[in-house]
C-alpha cells in the first residue's frame, strides 16, 4: 500500500455473538412485541441502517419518538409505551448496532448515530415530534441536526453530557455477569446501575440481561462528547431528567453539564434507577406533558 492510500475499511462487528444468538434475541423481542395487539411494527432503513420501528396509537398531544439506550430497546418498553400512549402516538426506534430489532452491526463512532436519526425522522413522521433519547438514544438526538420535525428534546439519563460515574462495584459486576451470564449476576448488574430499592435482587429486566450477556458482545458505556459532536440545540426546547437511583449518570453529575451546554436543570425521577423508562414511565409521561407545545 502507498502512503497515500487509504486504510481498509474493516467490517464493523456485529453486537452478536453467534448466529444462533441472534435468532434467540430477536425472537425473544418478538415474542414480547407480539403481547400488545396494538403495536405495528415494521423494517425502515435510515442511513443504510435497517432500523425496527414500532408504533402504538395514543392520544392528541404531539407525538413522541423513543429512542431507548442500552439494556432497553422497544421490547423491554412496551409497557411504558401504554403509559406514553394516554397522550400521545408512541414511535419507538431501535437503535443500530444495540441488542433488538434494527440491524446489528455496531455504530462506529457517535456522529453515525446522529446521521442515523436525521436520515430516520423523515421517514417516520411527516409532522413534529418529542424526541425521547434514554442513554444512548439520548446521545444519538444531541449529535443529530435540529429539525423542524422536532417539537422538543426529552433526555433521560443521557450519554454524551458526561463520564459515568467511576464504580469498581459495577465494574465487578459487569465482569461477572459476562463470564457467567445467568439471571443473579444479571439482577446485580442491574443493581449496580441504579435501581429503586423494591427492585434490588429481582429486577423484572434480569431474565432479558441475562440472554443479553450470553448472545451479545460487551458495548461500554458511551462517554463524554467531544464539542464538535454537539449540535446546536438553543432553538428547541430541551428537558434533561435522570432517576433518583441511578448510580451512572446521577443528577448531580449531570446537572454543570446541562446546565452549561444545554441551557436546562435537571429533573431527578422519583422512583427511578438508571433504566427510568422502564422504572418509572409515569414520570417520563409527566415530562413529556411539560414540553408538549399542544398542551
Amino acid at each position: 500500500m502507498s502512503a497515500l492510500s487509504a486504510p481498509p475499511v474493516l467490517p464493523a462487528r456485529p453486537v452478536h455473538r453467534s448466529a444462533a444468538g441472534e435468532i434467540a434475541v430477536r425472537a425473544w423481542c418478538a415474542a414480547a412485541l407480539e403481547r400488545e395487539p396494538l403495536l405495528r411494527s415494521s423494517r425502515v432503513s435510515a442511513a443504510g441502517r435497517a432500523t425496527g420501528v414500532h408504533v402504538l396509537p395514543g392520544g392528541p398531544g404531539t407525538p413522541v419518538l423513543l429512542l431507548s439506550g442500552e439494556l432497553l430497546g422497544t421490547a423491554n418498553l412496551v409497557a411504558a409505551a401504554r403509559v406514553l400512549g394516554g397522550d400521545r402516538r408512541v414511535l419507538s426506534a431501535d437503535l443500530p448496532g444495540l441488542p433488538g430489532t434494527s440491524d446489528a452491526a455496531r455504530v462506529p463512532r457517535p456522529g453515525a448515530l446522529g446521521a442515523w436519526l436525521d436520515d430516520l425522522l423523515p421517514r417516520v413522521s411527516d409532522t413534529p415530534v418529542i424526541v425521547l433519547g434514554h442513554g444512548t438514544g439520548a446521545l444519538a438526538a444531541l449529535t443529530a441536526a435540529p429539525s423542524p420535525l422536532v417539537a422538543a428534546l426529552v433526555l433521560v439519563g443521557p450519554a454524551g453530557l458526561a463520564a459515568p460515574v467511576p464504580d469498581l462495584g459495577r465494574t465487578r459486576a459487569s465482569w461477572a455477569w459476562r463470564l457467567s451470564p445467568g439471571a443473579r449476576n444479571a439482577a446485580r448488574l442491574l443493581d449496580s446501575l441504579g435501581v429503586p430499592p423494591e427492585r434490588a435482587g429481582h429486577h423484572p429486566l434480569a431474565v432479558w440481561t441475562a440472554l443479553v450477556g450470553r448472545h451479545c458482545r460487551a458495548e461500554p458505556v458511551s462517554g463524554l462528547l467531544r464539542g464538535e459532536e454537539f449540535r446546536d440545540w438553543s432553538g428547541t426546547p430541551v428537558a434533561v431528567a435522570a432517576g433518583e437511583h441511578d448510580r451512572v449518570f446521577t443528577p448531580a453529575l449531570l446537572s454543570g453539564p446541562a446546565r452549561r451546554l444545554l441551557g436546562t436543570g435537571v429533573r431527578v425521577l422519583p422512583g427511578a434507577g438508571h433504566l427510568a423508562l422502564h422504572d418509572a414511565p409515569g414520570a417520563v409521561r409527566d415530562l413529556l406533558r411539560e414540553v408538549d407545545p399542544r398542551r
